[in-house]
């Protein structure tokens, strides 16, 4: 690990301002820039950590709005009452990320941050239609995935909370990559007034909607009419894991058991 500078902000303003004075990295849980770091494929001059920010970390309800704090972490999205009554899929999907270590270290905004082209929670924001807001804005979640590892963050830009309308049904189904606990493909649906979107993870570059199989559900919320989309397999990865075709042929078999899930 090369040497670097650690900082610890007690407030968002000074976290932001470290990030553009030291031009620092944020650390969140580190379950990703720690290992990264340790292998020497990164090489922060100056680590930001937000661990000690108390204004990062939290949930709460806000009329049909579901708010949670950057600093949040899986775990605690996973245990929260209010998540677990308003959006169960969201507090199922923290409770499968990774292991207890992970669950209990790692955190939404970090996660998000990272943008992991196979974690789960690109695909929750995605499908529920949430906004990631910043220190400075609030920014859609289509709007916010520009690439893998990649937002549309500025350097010194921090993710302070998540918002999440609460949908009519919602589920998440991932198909895990035994070894990492990332999904090999995860596919989240949510069902709104505004219609049904469908997120997918782990199967390309980045988290991406499924919008055959979002077309499909708006006009048939059905497992069976999930299941009877072809979905492309031509910008999809194929790896040691699966191919693109298997994805592909995936991806619709798990939107309609997330269809099915959600309808209880």
């Amino acid at each position: 690990m090369h040497p670097f500078e650690l900082h610890q902000p007690t407030s968002i303003n000074a976290a932001v301002a470290l990030l553009g004075q030291a031009q620092g990295t944020a650390l969140a849980g580190g379950q990703s820039l720690v290992a990264a770091m340790k292998l020497r494929l990164a090489a922060p001059g100056a680590l930001v950590d937000l661990g000690q920010i108390k204004d990062l970390s939290g949930i709460r309800r806000e009329g049909n709005t579901i708010v949670i704090g950057a600093g949040t972490c899986h775990a605690d999205v996973a245990a929260s009452a209010e998540v677990r009554q308003a959006i169960p899929a969201l507090a199922y999907l923290a409770g499968e990320i990774g292991d207890a270590q992970v669950r209990n270290m790692g955190t939404i905004g970090g996660s998000l941050a990272n943008n992991d082209p196979s974690a789960c929670y690109p695909a929750a924001i995605l499908a529920l239609n949430a906004t990631i807001q910043t220190d400075r804005r609030r920014i859609a979640a289509d709007d916010f995935i520009t690439g893998p590892f990649e937002t549309a963050l500025a350097s010194d830009e921090l993710i302070t909370a998540v918002h999440f309308p609460i949908p009519e049904r919602a589920a998440y189904i991932k198909f895990v990559n035994a070894a990492s606990r990332f999904a090999l493909v995860g596919v989240f649906v949510g069902k709104s007034a505004g219609g049904v979107r469908v997120a997918v993870t782990g199967s390309a570059s980045q988290a991406f909607r499924a919008t055959p199989i979002e077309n499909a559900l708006d006009r048939d919320f059905s497992e069976a009419a999930a299941k009877a989309v072809t979905m492309p397999a031509a910008d999809l990865n194929s790896d040691l894991h699966a191919s693109a075709a298997y994805r592909a042929h995936l991806i619709p078999v798990l939107a309609g058991r997330a269809v099915s899930k959600a309808l209880g």
